[in-house]
């Protein structure tokens, strides 16, 4: 990247919008501590996802490092690519996340009643399914590095048949996911933060596409061929 800002996106949706209803009374319903409408398996996610980067990531790179057939040069490339634009997604997002210090779930359903919009009813008793991480909300860190190494993996596989892809979670009590696709595995993060109760739905959006942004100047600076 030529600057920390150099990916920022644009500013959160306002509080008056649609939008902003439409992910605050999602993330209040599925997101909360004894939320009743998140389903067993929604829970596992979140909980899966709870795990710190960026070890859970690189699972999911040695389920493709590891299939047959591949050589030493090939599986460096790939990891040095992973890591340099993780690394730089994470400069990205928490520039973009100190530049707007959007409140998070906790904060805002505590407060409903002081957005200016009608359709967001204030909880002050709502507490989410994860402790709320120490930093501000917008874009979500995890969502930009899932779509740093989908989009990588999506490049480096090219026509290639797409390996088992998994990974283990210790914030799970050491249990394992597998995903048959990237995009899959890409579209889970976003929801398990949404489910965990500390990121909105567009926040995971606009994360993912800053990861893909990113992904794509370490595809070409390693000279993977992105599909």
């Amino acid at each position: 990247m030529t600057s920390p800002a150099q990916f920022r996106p644009g500013p959160p949706p306002d509080l008056s919008s649609d939008v902003w209803a439409h992910d605050y009374n999602e993330v209040k319903a599925l997101g909360g501590k004894q939320s009743r409408q998140r389903t067993a398996e929604q829970t596992g996610i979140a909980r899966f996802w709870e795990e710190v980067m960026p070890p859970i990531y690189h699972g999911i790179v040695r389920s493709v490092a590891n299939a047959p057939g591949r050589d030493l040069t090939r599986n460096a490339r790939l990891f040095a690519a992973v890591t340099q634009a993780s690394d730089d997604a994470l400069i990205a997002v928490f520039d973009a996340k100190y530049h707007y210090g959007f409140w998070r779930p906790l904060t805002a359903i505590r407060n409903g009643d002081i957005d200016g919009n009608e359709a967001t009813q204030r909880d002050e008793s709502w507490v989410p399914f994860i402790e709320t991480p120490m930093h501000p909300e917008y874009p979500c860190a995890h969502c930009i590095t899932s779509g740093v190494v989908g989009t990588i993996l999506q490049a480096e596989l090219r026509n290639e048949p797409t390996p088992l892809l998994t990974t283990m979670s210790n914030a799970a009590g050491g249990v394992s996911r597998s995903r048959t696709t990237i995009d899959e595995f890409m579209h889970e993060v976003p929801n398990a933060r949404l489910y965990d109760g500390v990121h909105y739905r567009n926040s995971g959006k606009v994360g993912t596409e800053m990861g893909k942004q990113i992904a794509r100047l370490a595809i070409e600076k390693y000279r993977l061929t992105h599909k």
